[in-house]
């Protein structure tokens, strides 16, 4: 393949009823064979029955490790050995061939019980430009917050930053964590209303599927509108959802994070057109043992 190929292997259907696509678009899940990204699959597995919505699985041959290879000097450390040797691009190539069919079967096999719609975009290039090229503002896009080439529960990766960043619709960033008794999902609302609302959906819709109550956290100059709260109450009890209101006088990550203890935050889900979510913010994000959604 050239770089920016792509290649689209072939959706399987198991159901007589093929579920299409629903207005709120199809789940994109980054896969790259790593422990994270095949536990992130699960759930976009899990997510794309309750949207009966298609699944995507995306697989980027990433362009600069295939470049750096053709250069005598290059090197790769063995993850478990430790032994150095040298980085052969054509070893290297066949990596990840095999590598790709891995993620294919382990698609198929996620979405098989289920009858889902599925299939795998292989492309070549930078992971951050294909995917961001592959997506539409309806779509939800699922990714581990590390790769192949990172350490599990490590901080967040430069590609994860970015897309979280820039993607047209919402992000979940998933890490693996041990469920903890009376977990909620917690969801941070500020002062825009469009991308409060956004913000809200997606936890309502995690909450439902988790089981778990929901915490609304509320900041910003509308805080104390009695107005305002009786809207989300009103609005809450619409979805169903069991929740909690609490105000967040100071939108900090200093504060957040007492907060999230408090609440035994199992998720959290936030807008990327928060204060919150600037580089302050992410470098905040990264250090949470949790999943949190970034919304538009």
């Amino acid at each position: 393949m050239t770089a920016r190929t792509r290649i689209t292997e072939a959706a399987t259907v198991t159901d007589d009823q093929q579920p299409a696509g629903t207005d709120r678009g199809r789940i994109l899940i980054l896969l790259d064979g790593s422990r994270p990204s095949l536990s992130a699959l699960e759930v976009a597995a899990q997510m794309a029955r309750a949207r009966q919505a298609e699944v995507l699985g995306v697989f980027v041959e990433e362009v600069s490790l295939l470049r750096s290879a053709g250069y005598g000097f290059a090197r790769e450390v063995g993850a478990s050995s430790g032994v150095v040797r040298p980085l052969d691009a054509a070893a290297l190539q066949t990596r990840m061939r095999a590598q790709a069919e891995q993620i294919r079967r382990a698609l198929q096999q996620a979405l098989a019980t289920s009858g889902g719609v599925q299939a795998l975009v292989h492309c070549r290039g930078a992971v951050a430009e294909e995917v961001l090229n592959l997506l539409q503002p309806e779509d939800l896009l699922i990714m581990g917050r590390v790769g192949w080439s990172g350490i599990s529960g490590a901080r967040m990766g430069s590609t994860a930053r970015r897309l979280a960043g820039q993607a047209p619709g919402e992000v979940l960033l998933w890490t693996e964590s041990r469920p903890r008794p009376q977990c909620r999902v917690v969801v941070l609302l500020n002062h825009d209303r469009e991308g409060n609302r956004r913000a809200l959906m997606a936890a309502a819709e995690r909450a439902r599927r988790t089981h778990c109550p929901l915490t609304v956290l509320v900041r910003g100059p509308e805080t104390g509108d009695p107005a305002i709260l009786a809207e989300l109450q009103a609005e809450l009890g619409q979805w169903g959802v069991p929740a909690r209101i609490r105000q967040l006088p100071l939108e900090s990550p200093e504060s957040l994070l007492r907060v999230l203890q408090q609440e035994r935050a199992a998720e959290l889900v936030l807008s990327r057109r928060g204060s919150l979510f600037g580089e302050q913010g992410v470098d905040m994000l990264s250090e949470l043992a949790m999943p949190v959604t970034v919304t538009p």
